[in-house]
């Protein structure tokens, strides 16, 4: 499934409404059989610049600021709760919480002239929720360099620290998103679901438990259908027949 941030006028900026919107449509029949990857692209030079500020300079309506922020957050981490992969297509400029929604992606694939910044420090709003994508993304004085100066990594500085997956030319950008959401549908959506959320799991706990934990995870692979149908195909020589 793709999902386009289509506001380019505004460029893309995650307002009240946008939100609204993208929550929605990552939501949108999950369930569904069919959907097996999903791709969060933008119309326009600008990927996504982060809230919209009109909304946020009266420093007095605090419950419309507290929901804007609280949803934001839901978004983010709703992408790493839902079962299939999500990848941001990035063509330009990613800043702010445009900057945390390409960090919150399982996966990003950005053009060369792609760019990505945390300049809210520049304007006295440092990027705190942002920070959470990007500490987690980054490393720490790699994203604290950002969030200091607000200066703006290149799409081959921002590969370079694995901010992104891959770096390609313009031309060639939609091909190589389509390339891997292709990969990703050649497997099992039952294991690949079980696989990410495992990964997400085990990514914030210590080495003992993590592996206990995955351990149990292999074992229960190993009981689902497409678990046997994979290693039975792999021992015939053949390929899988998946269970949807």
């Amino acid at each position: 499934r793709s999902i386009i941030l289509s506001n380019p006028r505004k460029r893309n900026a995650l307002s009240l409404s946008m939100l609204q919107s993208l929550r929605e449509d990552l939501l949108h029949d999950v369930k569904s059989k069919e959907l097996r990857v999903i791709v969060i692209s933008a119309e326009g030079p600008v990927f996504c610049s982060g809230h919209d500020l009109k909304e946020l300079a009266s420093e007095d309506d605090v419950k419309h600021h507290s929901q804007v922020f609280e949803i934001c957050a839901e978004v983010m981490t709703l992408i790493q709760k839902l079962p299939v992969p999500v990848i941001a297509k990035v063509n330009g400029l990613a800043t702010a919480a445009g900057c945390q929604l390409v960090a919150s992606c399982d996966i990003a694939v950005a053009s060369e002239k792609s760019q990505f910044a945390t300049p809210g420090v520049n304007i006295g709003l440092f990027c705190s929720t942002p920070a959470v994508a990007l500490g987690r993304s980054l490393p720490r004085k790699v994203a604290l360099e950002m969030l200091f100066t607000g200066e703006p990594l290149s799409a081959q500085e921002a590969l370079m620290h694995g901010l992104v997956s891959k770096v390609v030319p313009e031309d060639k950008l939609e091909e190589e998103t389509m390339k891997i959401s292709h990969k990703i549908c050649e497997s099992s959506k039952s294991v690949l679901a079980l696989g990410k959320a495992t990964f997400y799991r085990q990514i914030t706990q210590d080495l003992d438990t993590a592996y206990k934990m995955t351990t149990q995870v292999m074992v229960d692979n190993l009981t689902l259908r497409d678990g046997q149908e994979g290693i039975e195909a792999f021992i015939q020589k053949r390929k899988p027949v998946w269970s949807h």
